[in-house]
């Protein structure tokens, strides 16, 4: 069989891959080794996702060892811990150059919709008694971005890797007559700040008078590069509603946070989706030690970044902000900047609007003055996932309800969404090989290795995992994250596969040392 651009392929079922980013190049490289020839399509002329739209200054979050590709380590001219987005963006790049995933690539692809053609219509049972049903095929809507025209592909499956930092931007919602069209300055998201070049970033921010609304990982960065351009003349604000345990590093008081929190040992402090009675009651007896945990983390970055000094401590414990995957690494001398004066932090500003001037926060009536103001609020990935659905339906699934989070089987499945997974959207504590070791699942669940169970069976265990969520990320739940339990759910899909998820030897080792990408190596 010739697919739609010429080539021939090993098997005869039809494989969309809508992004080529971290996860998009993942499943590309698995579905080719079960012998699938797919079409991966992105909407930018060149690979690497999210790491093309950070600020330049921006480092890794998570040290190396546990951000890489289990067949792909890091090679050894990388001295860094956290290495720097250009080094990323190589590393990436060499990634899909080494196993020759480009040419699978169609870029300046914008994928406008995904709409599911049934030939005849037997009920939801059986959606997924296998992986490729003759009853239906979806269509693929591209765009060439270049010439606007577009074309319909019709595939067997759709693997949908969008990620969920880009695109859609989280506009905080304003009084009226208090939005940005009040104030005389400029507003832009963050988004648009990071895809400026260093030398044309600093030029914007240059002389200027510059707030930021938000204080996670892009916020911080920005603040920093403000605060080098602008210096204790013309201080940058950040504008913060809730204080985080942001991490100054990952060795409290001198142990590896990796001890504490990514072996098995760990995890049984944390009660499970599907536990039985025995790791139940484990969990129980040891709530006292994984409270201590927490406190001795918190106990480290308050001491280290002086958080009580500054008002910053956070009402949540560290376990949440881990739960949460809302973990980010303090930029180097950050604090340094808010004592000397550049940076100055405006705290636990709860809501706030425009005036002519500048921001207005509730209960203050002198403004926040300002020549432009950065919103550092993320993005609206459920937003951008669900309006890739033209059917009300799919749309409706997947956007749920307030009190769910996004409802997907092993984080890639919706049990009523036929043909179709979507990897890259659950966090983990280290999004890449979270992302590579779901690929493998859905490799070898695509090849027949394995069955999932039925409809009614798979949303129980997603209420199981719902219920986690809302137990340790409390808030930030809707975040869909499975940070304090990565090893439990690589578990999962290792037995799924029928493969052994114990991957160390010997007994010590397989408690209590450290879970990695290079455990996963095949």
């Amino acid at each position: 069989m010739t697919n739609s651009d010429g080539r021939e392929s090993k098997k005869k079922e039809v494989i969309a891959i809508v992004g080529a980013g971290i996860s998009g190049l993942l499943a590309c490289k698995y579905c080719l080794s079960k012998g699938f020839d797919p079409i991966v399509f992105e909407s930018e002329s060149s690979i690497r996702g999210v790491w093309t739209k950070t600020v330049e200054s921006t480092k890794l979050q998570t040290p190396k060892p546990f951000y890489q590709f289990s067949d792909y380590p890091w090679p050894d001219t990388v001295i860094e811990l956290f290495p720097d987005q250009q080094t990323m963006l190589e590393y990436i790049e060499s990634y899909a150059n080494h196993f020759d995933l480009v040419r699978h690539i169609q870029f300046n692809n914008k994928v406008l919709s995904l709409s599911y053609e049934e030939d005849n219509n037997d009920g939801e049972c059986n959606l997924w008694e296998e992986a490729f049903s003759s009853k239906g095929k979806w269509n693929v809507t591209v765009q060439d971005t270049r010439t606007l025209s577009a074309q319909v592909y019709k595939v067997d499956f759709v693997i949908v890797c969008l990620g969920r930092f880009s695109q859609v931007p989280n506009i905080p919602e304003f009084p009226p007559n208090k939005g940005p069209q009040t104030f005389e300055g400029e507003v832009i998201h963050s988004m648009d700040y990071s895809k400026m070049d260093s030398a044309a970033a600093a030029n914007f921010v240059k002389g200027k008078h510059v707030a930021i609304v938000g204080f996670q990982k892009s916020g911080m960065d920005i603040a920093m590069e403000c605060s080098t351009v602008n210096g204790v003349e013309l201080p940058c604000s950040v504008v913060i509603r809730t204080p985080h345990w942001n991490v100054p590093d990952y060795f409290p008081w001198g142990f590896p946070m990796a001890n504490l929190y990514l072996n098995r040992f760990s995890e049984l402090t944390v009660h499970k989706p599907g536990e039985g009675l025995l790791l139940h009651l484990l969990a129980t007896i040891f709530s006292p030690l994984r409270w201590a945990f927490s406190k001795f983390v918190e106990s480290h970055i308050r001491h280290k970044l002086k958080l009580s000094k500054h008002g910053m401590v956070p009402e949540h414990s560290f376990l949440n902000e881990l739960s949460s995957c809302l973990i980010s690494t303090v930029p180097e001398g950050f604090y340094d900047r808010v004592d000397e004066g550049s940076i100055k932090l405006i705290k636990k500003a709860e809501n706030f609007g425009f005036s002519k001037e500048g921001i207005v926060l509730d209960g203050q009536s002198e403004p926040i003055k300002s020549d432009l103001v950065i919103l550092a609020t993320g993005f609206k990935g459920i937003e951008k996932l669900k309006h890739i659905f033209e059917s009300p339906k799919y749309q409706e699934f997947i956007a749920g309800s307030d009190d769910f989070a996004v409802p997907l089987y092993r984080e890639c499945i919706h049990p009523r969404i036929p043909q179709l997974a979507i990897i890259g959207f659950s966090e983990s504590i280290a999004n890449l090989f979270t992302s590579e070791i779901r690929c493998r699942w859905l490799a070898e669940f695509l090849d027949g290795k394995f069955k999932l169970p039925d409809i009614k069976m798979m949303e129980k265990d997603i209420a199981e995992w719902d219920k986690y969520k809302k137990r340790y990320s409390k808030k930030y739940y809707r975040r869909s994250c499975i940070g304090a339990l990565h090893i439990w759910h690589n578990d999962l899909l290792f037995k799924d596969m029928g493969w052994n998820p114990k991957r160390k030897r010997g007994l010590w080792a397989e408690w209590f040392e450290p879970y990695g990408p290079l455990d996963y190596s095949v």
